[in-house]
Formats: C-alpha cells, sequence, structure tokens
C-alpha cells in the first residue's frame, strides 16, 4: 500500500515538473522581443558543459543569447526560487495555525519589510553604512525585528498560543502601516518607489541574488519537509499530538522560524509579492488532499509554477512596459482561486 502511494506521489511530482518545465521554456522565449523556441532551446543548450560542443548558435543574434542568459533566465530562476518559497511557506503557516487562511505574511514580517525599505529610500545615508544594499539589508531588518517582537509577544510560558501570534501580528501589521503612511506624507515625492517597492519584482536579478536565496530556500525546504508527519498531527489536532509524543511547541517554534526568516529573505530581496503564499498551497490542498507529504512538494513546485508564470505576463504584458508581478499574482491568482472554491463547494 505504502509502495503504491509513494509511486502515486512520484507520478503527480513528475507531471507538475514537466508542467513547470514547459512553463519556464514558455517564459524564455516570450517578452518584448520574441525568441523562438528553437533558438531558445540552443541558446539555453550552449551553456550546457557536454551538450554546447553538439550545438551551432552562429545563427542566432547575439543580443538574444544576451536577452536569455544575462535577462530572462536570472529573473526566471528568482522567480522560481520565491515561488517555491512562499508556497511551502504558506503550507506551514497554515498547517501550523490550522487555517487555510493563513499565509507567511500573517505575523508582520511584510510590513517589517516594507518599513525597513521604506526608511532605506527616505534616508539614503544608510547606502553608506550597508555593504549588500541599503533597501533589501533594512527590509531583512525589519522583517525579522517584526517576526522577533511578534514571538516576544505571543510568548507564554515557553508556548507560542496560536490566537496570540495572530492577533500580536495583526496588531503590528496595523502599527506599521500607519507610520509608512505617516512617513510618507512628509516625503511625497518618494511615494511612488515606496509603492512599487511593495508589489514587488524579478527586473533586478543577477545570479549573486539567485545563489544566496537559492541556498536559504532549499535549506528551508529540506528542514520543513523533514517534519511532514508532525505538521499533519498538529493541523488536526495539538493535543492529540502531544499525547502521541510529538514535542508540539519545539515543532512549531521549529518551523515558523524556518519558515519566517525564508520569507523574510525572499521579501528583502524581491518586495512584496502577495496571494502565492496563501493561493498555492490551498489550491493545491483542494486538488490533493491535506497530507503534507504531498502537499508540500506539489505545492511547492506549484508555487514555482505560478510565479514564473506571473512574472512572464508581467514583462511581456505590456509592449513597453512592465507590470510588478504584485499585481500580476492578485489579478490571475484571485479568480483562479475562487473557481476552485466554487468547484470545491459542488463536489461536497
Amino acid at each position: 500500500m505504502k509502495a503504491k502511494q509513494d509511486a502515486t506521489l512520484v507520478y503527480k511530482i513528475m507531471i507538475m515538473l514537466f508542467i513547470l518545465i514547459a512553463v519556464t521554456v514558455g517564459s524564455i522565449m516570450f517578452g518584448a522581443v520574441q525568441i523562438s523556441i528553437t533558438d531558445s532551446l540552443k541558446i539555453l543548450g550552449s551553456h550546457i558543459p557536454g551538450v554546447n560542443q553538439f550545438i551551432n548558435t552562429d545563427a542566432i543574434k547575439e543580443s538574444h543569447i544576451i536577452i536569455i542568459m544575462n535577462l530572462r533566465l536570472p529573473r526566471i530562476i528568482l522567480a522560481l526560487f520565491v515561488g517555491m518559497g512562499l508556497s511551502a511557506a504558506g503550507c506551514v503557516y497554515q498547517g501550523v495555525f490550522s487555517n487555510p487562511m493563513a499565509d507567511p505574511y500573517l505575523i508582520g514580517i511584510s510590513s517589517g519589510a516594507a518599513l525597513g525599505a521604506t526608511i532605506a529610500m527616505l534616508f539614503p545615508i544608510f547606502n553608506k553604512f550597508l555593504a549588500f544594499g541599503s533597501v533589501s539589508t533594512m527590509a531583512f531588518i525589519g522583517s525579522i525585528s517584526v517576526m522577533l517582537l511578534v514571538f516576544f509577544i505571543a510568548k507564554n510560558k515557553g508556548s507560542l498560543p496560536k490566537t496570540t501570534l495572530i492577533l500580536a501580528g495583526i496588531a503590528i501589521n496595523y502599527f506599521i502601516s500607519s507610520f509608512i503612511a505617516l512617513l510618507m506624507m512628509f516625503n511625497k515625492e518618494k511615494l511612488e518607489n515606496v509603492y512599487f517597492w511593495t508589489l514587488g519584482s524579478f527586473k533586478d536579478a543577477n545570479w549573486l541574488k539567485i545563489g544566496f536565496l537559492g541556498v536559504i530556500v532549499l535549506v528551508a525546504l529540506v528542514i520543513i519537509y523533514k517534519y511532514y508527519m508532525e505538521l499533519n498531527m498538529i493541523m488536526v489536532s495539538e493535543e492529540q499530538a502531544f499525547t502521541l509524543g510529538v514535542s508540539t511547541e519545539k515543532v512549531k517554534k521549529i518551523l515558523l522560524v524556518v519558515s519566517s526568516l525564508m520569507v523574510a529573505v525572499i521579501v528583502s530581496t524581491c518586495g512584496i509579492i502577495g496571494f502565492v503564499g496563501l493561493i498555492t498551497p490551498h489550491a493545491t490542498r483542494l486538488v490533493v488532499g491535506p497530507n503534507h507529504k504531498v502537499l508540500l512538494p506539489m505545492s511547492t513546485i506549484f508555487g514555482g509554477i505560478f510565479t514564473v508564470a506571473a512574472d512572464t505576463i508581467a514583462r511581456s504584458i505590456l509592449p513597453n512596459a512592465e507590470i510588478s508581478v504584485g499585481i500580476i499574482t492578485a489579478l490571475f491568482g484571485v479568480p483562479f482561486f475562487l473557481i476552485l472554491l466554487y468547484k470545491n463547494k459542488n463536489l461536497r
């Protein structure tokens, strides 16, 4: 029975990976400049050791090679890691809080990042002291600071009550949003920069960002998946999980801290990309069920597919402009999510 379930899981993952590859190839082809699938595959193959000796790219425009290798491929890979990370974090939050409406920004990570980024944009003096870019660094500091503050407020005799965590996160979210609005009232000329940062973008993707973010996301995913069984039990009942020998508070802390740190790095790198961590885990759950052994890998891959597709649309839909990816994830993700909810309602 277990072997059959594992084979089914592998089969489902293979299908999702095939869809991911198809979306990735499509993303490489489409943009302000259209590049044929043949040229796209040749350009990619020419940079793979062992394969490049069989591929001739002399007939391909040099500009097309630069567009794919220096512009499109880096942002596709970055979007893939971001989507995977946000979706996995969404799975964790929805499981830990036993709430399908929970998302990775629930405890204030996004508002903390927005505050840090806003301060960096309004006060350029930070550029002199922060080596890795003042906006990203301050956004990360803001995210971590808010996360620690929420945990500190919610902590009660070594435990982290779910309700207190949620309420503390919501309260701090509102407070920081109001404080940012107050700052912007006195700095209206910077309003546009702050606003577009909060919508998220991959336009500044580079291989250094990809390497750093990729390592963080992959390590976090390994740690999260290690606790899929405990997450299943906690989602059903913390009390029942505890009686079965699960150290519920320890597992909750590990999962929330690892997920929150991963999301903090993502937000500080790419801005706030909404709905991915909410929609993709829940949509996947409606299709494959609540078992995190299946849900986590399937949702992670779907998150990558969704984010890469959204970024492709964001940079292709207008001829001489780019839409923030957060706008696309909302415009296309929410209707898709509502359709799934409606169909699921009819099945019950």
